[in-house]
């Protein structure tokens, strides 16, 4: 039946959204701690909140005309929610914080810090344990010390360690076939204990007294190394004692301070955040062992009415989420929920061992309050630069629109590039810019995959493209998750590459990409280079029409990280021997058998009862190594 109506009786409801949404969720929400997510209709995260209690945080949204113009966008476009709850609000504020900085939600504060920060390693599974820089999971049993702002900042203090404390930095498998000192002991950077120029004890004293100092105790080290000067001076070992009055000029140089290396702080960062026009910027120094680590800006993307202190706060929470916080923070505004941020982070330091209660503090006078108008002042200084630097690329966008027909200025400008010599070692590389210029973070390397006839560029073109766009039209279809769109694509090449590209993307039916082709000129000169587009004669640009550099720098950046890929894949495959080809040999027997042998020409050339008699290498090793390197003899054993 039917009661005259257009809409069938059993169809299903129209789909909830917005307040109602929120409403249905309230029904069920319970009382407790924890962490709520507004999604769109694509599933992608909208907002991620904590609150002390769910229920009721969650109710202000029901009232949209109490709610900031940002926030009533964000309720329009709700059309489902996740709650998980926690034990305390400290937990929610960790939860949260971790899954801001994963999901990157549109209308949260958020961090865009996708770097791994340097550490310094000493190591403790060698007798004599070496000093080095060191990223990534700390698989390797030692001492870590950081973290380091920079790759510089760490290795300036290997040098200083070095200078100091006379520690090894090369590897072991260089200090286990040394014959004899390098350059470093030359130098008087090193104790030399590959060729026994130290014993064992001596220079786990020196170890023991570069952990004292990194671990802030320098007066206690200078004092040591005093008497021992005194002590060698007075046996008249006067060379020995020169030496260590060497170590104690080099350390004293290490210890100087002033405000950016203060002598009441032990380990603390200092943090400031300083804003303009709605952008902020946020400066962190690192203070370890009464070190300055060195200091790094980062802006944060948030709304343009957002208060320092606010985003100071969800920075904070960002910033420390895989990283162990220090005791202390020294700040330039205080918090909203300072304590609780405070609680926060000590239970995150809890979960890195560390074990220490984490104050933060707003100084208003003294040597900490210097210290943290000195990062203030150097926020507002990276803000400037950054806001010039990007009104002029917002010109050079305008420009490069207008050259190119686009719609708006790009967002995302992708630029392709290859390199390989006679096709091998073969790469691909997308660079990606705008309007805050290069995003490293976003550059993607190609390893060109099956046999490339030698000097098709062709080839590999279609090769990264397919597998890029490729990999963008499976993200997209696979629902959550937006892939990044180019809004200008370029490719260094001319009439033969851009009809190339455009036929790959005419195939996977990505039809609505720009794509402009940057053709060298006669010589290779700069600055006489043809642009081909799709449907328009090929063109030059003025010599020193701005545009023009602005379309070579993208170029050369794009040539530049071919290059370098390019490169490091080479080395690699240069140190990679045959020995990587036998089965059941790993890092640990390859070292082994380079070791005992010198070389893979060594190993390949042993005796069966040879290779037995090599440390760490079983029966069963030694005779598939025999068998791999002489294939027509049978070895028992092996099949």
């Amino acid at each position: 039946m039917s009661d005259g109506s257009d809409t069938p009786q059993d169809a299903p409801p129209p789909p909830l959204k917005g307040v109602a949404v929120i409403e249905a969720q309230l029904v069920t929400m319970p009382l407790a701690p924890g962490v709520y997510r507004m999604l769109d209709a694509k599933g992608d995260a909208l907002y991620v909140g904590k609150a002390r209690s769910l229920k009721k945080r969650v109710t202000s949204y029901t009232q949209i005309p109490r709610l900031p113009e940002r926030l009533r966008r964000m309720v329009s476009e709700t059309v489902s929610m996740e709650i998980v709850t926690t034990h305390t609000e400290a937990e929610a504020l960790l939860l949260e914080a971790n899954l801001i900085k994963r999901l990157k939600p549109r209308y949260n504060i958020v961090l865009r810090d996708d770097k791994s920060y340097p550490w310094l390693m000493l190591t403790e599974d060698h007798p004599f344990p070496q000093i080095a820089k060191h990223r990534g999971a700390r698989t390797r049993k030692g001492s870590y010390y950081g973290p380091f702002a920079s790759a510089w900042a760490v290795n300036q203090t290997v040098t200083a360690m070095q200078r100091v404390f006379l520690l090894r930095s090369c590897a072991d498998t260089v200090f286990a076939n040394r014959s004899r000192p390098c350059l470093l002991h030359q130098i008087r950077r090193c104790s030399a204990p590959c060729v026994g120029r130290i014993s064992n004890e001596a220079y786990g004293e020196l170890v023991a007294q570069a952990k004292a100092f990194l671990s802030g105790k320098a007066g206690t080290v200078q004092q040591e190394l005093a008497k021992e000067m005194e002590s060698a001076a007075e046996a008249l070992e006067f060379e020995r004692a020169a030496a260590i009055r060497d170590r104690i000029r080099a350390l004293t140089h290490v210890q100087g301070t002033d405000v950016i290396n203060p002598a009441s702080l032990t380990d603390a960062d200092v943090i400031a955040g300083w804003q303009i026009a709605g952008q902020t910027c946020v400066q962190v120094f690192f203070i370890r062992g009464g070190r300055n680590n060195g200091n790094r800006a980062f802006f944060p993307a948030h709304a343009k009415n957002d208060e320092t202190a606010e985003v100071l706060a969800a920075f904070i929470a960002q910033f420390y989420d895989d990283k162990p916080p220090p005791p202390l923070l020294l700040l330039n505004a205080a918090l909203p929920e300072q304590e609780l941020i405070a609680e926060a982070l000590t239970l995150k330091a809890n979960t890195f061992g560390g074990g220490k209660k984490v104050d933060i503090a707003v100084p208003q006078r003294g040597e900490k309050h210097a210290v943290v108008a000195h990062a203030e002042l150097n926020a507002r200084e990276a803000l400037e630069r950054r806001l010039a630097e990007t009104a002029g690329q917002a010109k050079l966008l305008d420009g490069a629109a207008e050259l190119f027909g686009l719609p708006a200025p790009p967002e995302r400008i992708e630029v392709y590039d290859n390199s390989h010599i006679m096709g091998t070692n073969a790469y691909g590389v997308m660079i990606v810019a705008g309007p805050e210029g290069f995003r490293k973070s976003a550059y993607r390397k190609f390893a060109i995959r099956g046999a490339i006839t030698p000097g098709d560029d062709f080839a590999m073109m279609r090769q990264v493209l397919e597998r890029r766009f490729g990999r963008a039209l499976k993200e997209e279809s696979e629902g959550p998750g937006t892939p990044s769109w180019p809004d200008l694509v370029l490719i260094d090449g001319g009439a033969g590459q851009l009809s190339a590209a455009r036929a790959v993307l005419e195939e996977l039916g990505v039809d609505d990409v720009p794509l402009v082709a940057i053709a060298k000129g006669p010589n290779r000169d700069a600055g006489r280079e043809w642009f081909h587009m799709d449907g328009r004669a090929a063109f030059q640009l003025p010599p020193r029409d701005p545009i023009l550099y602005f379309l070579q720098r993208l170029r050369d950046e794009a040539h530049r990280f071919a290059i370098t890929t390019h490169r490091a894949g080479r080395s690699k495959a240069l140190v990679t021997s045959e020995l990587d080809e036998i089965q059941g040999i790993g890092p640990g027997r390859k070292r082994a058998l380079l070791n005992h042998f010198g070389s893979a020409r060594g190993v390949k050339q042993a005796g069966l009862h040879d290779l037995e008699a090599a440390p760490g290498i079983s029966r069963e090793i030694a005779r598939r190594v025999y068998a791999h390197f002489h294939p027509g003899v049978r070895v028992e054993g092996v099949s």
